[in-house]
């Protein structure tokens, strides 16, 4: 939140126990995934069912399908999941769309991962502007059992386990458990360690991710999402923009002498199978 306040992350492959990637678009990544080769990671890969109005810089649909299961080719179905992430409602986005899309999306994507991850539109201070424009509506109780209800139906059709993420309703009838979008448990399958993974103490009551080093920066995607919380100043992001330099250990600019640079330590430790379990 304060930009003078740097925090120093050891990204040193046996400080890492896992890399955990959030992207809408990672094909670019695709030809670079073999300078991580020494690290174990994974992906949460965003495919929504919005047009342009809500998310205006995106390839097409059918572009991100054909990625999300080359990537899946590439890394196997085990470390892609599918996020469809935020569930919103307006005129154009009804309940009836919702569900259409995400049996379509499922059963492109069968076979491609074995988890599906959702959640509803929080409605942020931040976007309060956007969510009157688009005339984005509250949704009922009513609706979102709804919708989790024929998610779930879908996901089992599919073969998919599904979560949601971060959600204060009770979804447990519809066999939709908690997330955990950074999840010690995956984790510990894909390095074949394991190692204590407590509950992040900085993320909400209903977040089931294990602890980790959130490494980001706000306003400085050009995605253009109206739903997005960490993009809320379109001026900042394109200034944001031109700061980067790939050459800079920071994301948005350089390192200057009135920052305050603190080393973040590690949030886990080798543990039991017993200890995690």
């Amino acid at each position: 939140m304060n930009t003078h306040q740097i925090s120093k992350i050891n990204l040193e492959p046996d400080a890492v126990d896992c890399i955990v990637f959030w992207s809408k678009n990672p094909k670019p990544m695709f030809s670079r995934l073999q300078h991580i080769k020494e690290y174990a990671y994974y992906f949460q890969f965003t495919l929504n069912p919005y047009d342009a109005d809500m998310e205006a810089a995106l390839p097409s649909k059918r572009e991100t399908l054909e990625a999300f299961k080359e990537l899946s080719d590439i890394i196997g179905p085990q470390r892609v999941i599918w996020r469809y992430d935020p569930v919103l409602l307006n005129k154009k986005y009804t309940v009836a769309y919702h569900i259409d899309k995400f049996y379509e999306f499922a059963n492109i994507l069968k076979g491609y991962t074995g988890k599906a991850i959702f959640s509803f539109i929080d409605f942020y201070k931040k976007i309060a502007g956007n969510i009157k424009l688009f005339e984005i509506d509250e949704m009922t109780n009513e609706e979102k059992n709804i919708i989790a209800d024929n998610f779930s139906r879908i996901a089992i059709e599919s073969r998919l386990s599904i979560d949601a993420c971060a959600e204060g309703v009770d979804l447990s009838k519809y066999n939709i458990a908690r997330a955990r979008c950074v999840d010690g448990r995956l984790i510990a399958k894909i390095t074949g360690n394991a190692f204590i993974a407590k509950k992040d103490k900085n993320q909400r009551l209903e977040c089931g991710c294990a602890g980790s080093v959130d490494i980001g920066e706000y306003n400085s995607c050009s995605n253009g999402c109206v739903y997005c919380y960490a993009n809320y100043n379109q001026n900042i992001v394109s200034n944001n923009i031109k700061k980067h330099n790939q050459f800079s250990p920071l994301l948005i600019g350089e390192v200057n002498n009135i920052d305050i640079i603190n080393e973040r330590k590690g949030m886990g430790d080798k543990a039991s199978w017993k200890e995690l379990f």
